[in-house]
């Protein structure tokens, strides 16, 4: 979820009614801010929000059903979840490449954050902010192409 997403919002007070059944259905319920977390947003290959997923044993799954409670309850109680197809090994959050997808994301956090310190805190001008990431990207490549 994302605390500016409305459609997160609106479901909200079902998932944390959904948390609270968590015990009796034998499961755990999370929640995650992808503005926070931007790794997990990589790792998951979030593109929708909110974005639920099942996970069991290390196979995950997709959740793209009704989100009312007892639409979720049910597709825990009554196993629902082992009709949906995994998500495919490769977009697996525990895959190489979701690993990779979720240090690039991480960077790109980073870098608005120098970004912003930038712009921001010391002052400059957005395009000398931009300059300075072109300079770097520059050197950056010139030092491993050497």
């Amino acid at each position: 979820y994302a605390p500016w997403c409305s459609a997160c919002r609106q479901m909200e007070l079902t998932w944390e009614s959904f948390a609270k059944e968590s015990e009796h259905l034998g499961i755990t319920v999370g929640k995650v801010d992808v503005t926070q977390e931007p790794g997990l947003s990589g790792r998951f290959y979030i593109t929708t929000l909110p974005t639920i997923y099942h996970a069991n044993d290390g196979v995950f799954r997709r959740y793209r059903g009704s989100r009312t409670l007892e639409d979720l309850q049910v597709y825990v109680l009554e196993r629902k979840w082992e009709a949906v197809e995994p998500v495919a090994g490769w977009k697996s959050p525990s895959s190489i490449i979701m690993h990779g997808m979720a240090g690039l994301f991480n960077l790109s956090g980073w870098i608005r954050q120098i970004h912003s310190y930038l712009t921001g805190t010391l002052g400059l001008h957005v395009w000398i902010s931009y300059a300075i990431f072109i300079l770097a990207i520059f050197l950056i490549g010139l030092f491993l192409g050497l």
